[in-house]
């Protein structure tokens, strides 16, 4: 039986949220978070160099937790990196995120679809590859980098009111239903903090498309066999649940956000 952890990578807060869905669902699972403070923002750094980033931190992060699957619970790690760090790690199981184009654009009327991400996502090659492939099909894709508004999750939102929150998303869906579009993908973890306020200016004209039930699902898939041997053992609890930061800057807000998932915050030895 293997009980080492499964480990969520994001720069950042972004991939809690797939982090917290996935413990939901499966208790029984020892799970570690890691939260790259020191290179954030992700979207703003070439490929290549992110590449190296992500090679040079999963180093330290097997000799560290020796986890048995690696979550790049970020959509710009993803598109960038995820092939590169498969070859580099070919013993580790990595599971990516990438925006949730395909499903907008099979169940989309009016052919408009909008894509929401950060810079780095929507110029990567796959991204580009994948919108023109259906701009052939008759479907026009509306894609809009928005880094102010993962800067905005990530340092304001713990402290913004309602208000605040609705008004920062109403500003992209009046972009993207100016363009006609009836589907929107959050191309970026970060954006699920929102995810509520997305629907509720967006609806009934917009229908918001995410990843995160699909992630929970596809590590479960790969864990199925260990999954019902755990399950099976009533007595079994976790021993570890870490979450590692890359900085000690901000200490208080990253100890709050681990209390939250009642994880222990640790930060990440060189």
């Amino acid at each position: 039986m293997d009980n080492r952890p499964v480990l969520f990578l994001d720069s950042g807060i972004g991939g809690l949220l797939y982090c917290s869905d996935f413990i939901k669902h499966n208790l029984q699972e020892e799970v570690c978070y890691l939260a790259d403070t020191r290179n954030f923002p992700y979207g703003q750094r070439s490929k290549e160099e992110l590449v190296s980033i992500l090679i040079d931190l999963i180093k330290k992060i097997i000799k560290t937790v020796d986890p048995k699957i690696i979550v790049l619970a970020c959509n710009t790690a993803t598109v960038s990196a995820l092939d590169p760090l498969r070859r580099q790690f070919p013993k580790i199981p990595f599971v990516g995120t990438v925006p949730a184009i395909k499903p907008a654009i099979n169940t989309t009327i009016t052919r408009k679809v909008g894509v929401l991400g950060t810079a780095r996502t929507i110029e990567d090659p796959y991204i580009k590859e994948l919108l023109e492939n259906n701009s052939k099909n008759n479907c026009e894709i509306f894609a809009v980098a928005a880094p102010e508004l993962v800067e905005f999750v990530e340092k304001q939102y713990e402290k913004a009111d309602e208000k605040e929150k609705a008004e920062t998303v109403k500003e992209y869906i009046n972009l993207f239903k100016a363009q006609g579009a009836d589907s929107l993908v959050l191309g970026c973890t970060h954006f699920l903090y929102l995810l509520e306020e997305f629907k509720k200016e967006a609806s009934p004209a917009i229908r918001i498309f995410d990843s995160l039930d699909g992630i929970t699902k596809r590590i479960e898939f790969l864990l199925s066999e260990n999954i019902e041997k755990l399950r099976a053992e009533k007595d079994f609890k976790p021993e570890r649940r870490l979450f590692l930061t890359e900085t000690q800057q901000d200490n208080n807000i990253w100890e709050n956000r681990a209390q939250m998932l009642r994880f222990k915050l640790c930060l990440l030895c060189e």
